[in-house]
């Protein structure tokens, strides 16, 4: 059986950690170094920093910031938010991160993902894709959650899988925050229909039957969340315990 990951994430506004509900309503969730150190030492698989507002803002990531993290963590660290060109993610891998994630400048210049992937290697790049349900279908939005793309998930998951990226970051903007669980149908979808792998993001809460679901009705090789990792409502640890309890493959 092949061994799923669990990832906290720390989404960052202004050099805070922030989490909202449904992409709005953000409140301060702690200091980002101190809790990137402390599921370092918790047993997380990974960790993924967003700089959420990178975009929007039309701002770099907080080299800085990543940087104190890279520091004081020793699991593989994923940094997304405002990556436009080879040379911010130059910049970002050369402050301490192992890989990158690119969430809408994926969609507005889809050769980046191509040159990146060749440049840097697959392995390296993780595209984030953000979808909501509307109208039967799931569809791609982009700037932190505020624009429709009008494009429907398979097909930009696919393109993705094309395009070369090494990962799929997939987050349901229905269940953000709402702890209710993972949007199980939508990371069926993705998850049957690329060979790379996919992390289910969105809708985690306090009951570890949340991952054990996702894990054993998708193909999803990893399982992120935020809220309950910061609040301590289902530290890292005891999750990974019940997890294996459950027969359910972790580290």
């Amino acid at each position: 059986m092949i061994t799923k990951r669990i990832i906290p994430c720390l989404d960052v506004k202004d050099g805070v950690c922030v989490k909202g509900v449904n992409f709005l309503n953000l409140k301060h969730a702690g200091d980002a170094v101190e809790l990137a150190e402390k599921y370092s030492e918790q047993g997380a698989d990974e960790l993924v920093f967003l700089d959420i507002t990178a975009t929007i803002d039309k701002r770099k990531t907080i080299i800085e910031l990543v940087d104190k993290i890279a520091q004081r963590i020793h699991i593989p660290f994923t940094v997304g938010g405002g990556i436009k060109t080879v040379e911010d993610i130059k910049a970002i891998l050369a402050s301490g991160a192992d890989k990158i994630s690119i969430n809408s400048e994926a969609v507005k210049n889809p050769d980046l993902v191509k040159e990146a992937s060749s440049y840097f290697g697959s392995q390296c790049i993780v595209v984030a894709i953000d979808a909501k349900f509307i109208d039967g279908d799931y569809y791609v939005f982009i700037n932190a959650g505020k624009v429709n793309t009008g494009l429907k998930l398979a097909d930009w998951a696919k393109r993705v899988e094309e395009l070369g990226a090494g990962e799929i970051l997939l987050t349901s903007m229905d269940k953000d925050g709402t702890n209710s669980g993972f949007d199980i149908e939508m990371n069926k979808l993705v998850a049957d229909i690329v060979k790379i792998p996919v992390i289910a993001s969105g809708g985690a809460g306090a009951d570890y039957k949340h991952f054990v679901e996702v894990f054993e009705k998708t193909n999803v090789s990893a399982a992120l969340a935020a809220s309950i990792f910061h609040y301590n409502t289902l530290p890292v640890e005891k999750l990974k315990a019940e997890l294996k309890s459950s027969g359910i493959s972790v580290r």
